[in-house]
């Protein structure tokens, strides 16, 4: 398991050594949700039917902008081939930067959100929804976003590409995460919600990481 952890904390301290690559993306979470009661309508009511929407778009396209370090600096000094071709479970090598990458852009996310969360007039109980929406769900965009990085680590200037690879995949994930809010806002049960953004989360654990590697082994072919 050594290589693994290394893999990863690899990853952390060189987001550490670029704060941009980090700070970007949260920057513009932040930013862009910040917008939104000056160009929709500083009423509260308003805002707080729509903000589980708002914040869970953010977060989608906070994730995208990140994903493409994922493993362009790899591929652009050879680490990648040599993940590759070496011995260790590239699956499992995949899975560790995944993990690196969520702990830099999921984590923050959701610790942000209830900061976000009281600016968009959400109660209490909304934003504890909305915190755990997003601890079951982010894993989910890095590991299904893994498989577009993987996809398209060779071609340059490829940002368009992966957004229109990826973003059609998150759509589930927004659909049931945002009803989750919006239920629990009504007073209504949210089971069945949790429930689906959990079986995506296992399901997406469990394939993502190999058809990232195989992904990867055709891109670098």
């Amino acid at each position: 398991m050594n290589i693994y952890l290394q893999t990863l904390t690899r990853d952390l301290h060189s987001a550490i050594r670029n704060l941009s690559s980090v700070l970007n993306p949260l920057l513009f979470f932040i930013i862009s949700i910040s917008l939104f009661p000056l160009a929709i309508s500083p009423e509260a009511s308003m805002l707080s039917q729509i903000a589980a929407g708002i914040i869970w778009v953010a977060s989608m396209l906070a994730v995208l902008l990140s994903l493409n370090t994922l493993f362009h600096n790899d591929f652009d000094n050879g680490v990648l081939e040599q993940m590759v071709v070496s011995h260790h479970s590239l699956p499992l090598l995949i899975l560790s930067k995944i993990v690196a990458h969520w702990l830099l852009t999921g984590v923050p996310i959701i610790l942000l959100s209830p900061l976000l969360g009281v600016l968009l007039f959400l109660d209490n109980e909304s934003i504890k929804v909305l915190m755990l929406t997003l601890l079951l769900a982010t894993p989910s965009l890095s590991l299904i976003g893994a498989i577009g990085a993987s996809l398209i680590v060779s071609i340059k200037n490829s940002g368009m590409l992966l957004s229109l690879l990826i973003l059609p995949l998150y759509i589930p994930i927004l659909i049931f995460a945002s009803s989750a809010v919006s239920q629990a806002q009504s007073g209504l049960e949210i089971d069945a919600q949790l429930y689906f953004l959990a079986t995506i989360l296992v399901v997406s654990l469990m394939l993502a990481p190999f058809i990232s590697a195989l992904s990867l082994k055709i891109s670098l072919e």
